[in-house]
């Protein structure tokens, strides 16, 4: 199975500079969880720090969606 690299990504981001503050918090993450990123690193986890960016992306559009709400 080929690698899928960053530069073969063909989905469009919606914001500018996105991408890297999603990085950052990917090593933010990371570094709470006490992983180190790369190929070395277990599937799960290197999946534990996505899972995290994960839900806290969906909490930070929560919390965005109900100040709209309230306005």
């Amino acid at each position: 199975m080929a690698q899928q690299n960053a530069s073969n990504n063909t989905n469009q981001l919606l914001v500018a500079g996105a991408a890297q503050a999603i990085d950052q918090m990917k090593y933010e993450i990371a570094s709470e969880f006490g992983v180190n990123l790369g190929p070395d690193t277990t599937a799960r986890a290197n999946g534990s720090v996505g899972g995290e960016i994960t839900k806290r992306l969906v909490s930070m559009a929560q919390q965005q969606i109900s100040g709209y709400q309230g306005q």
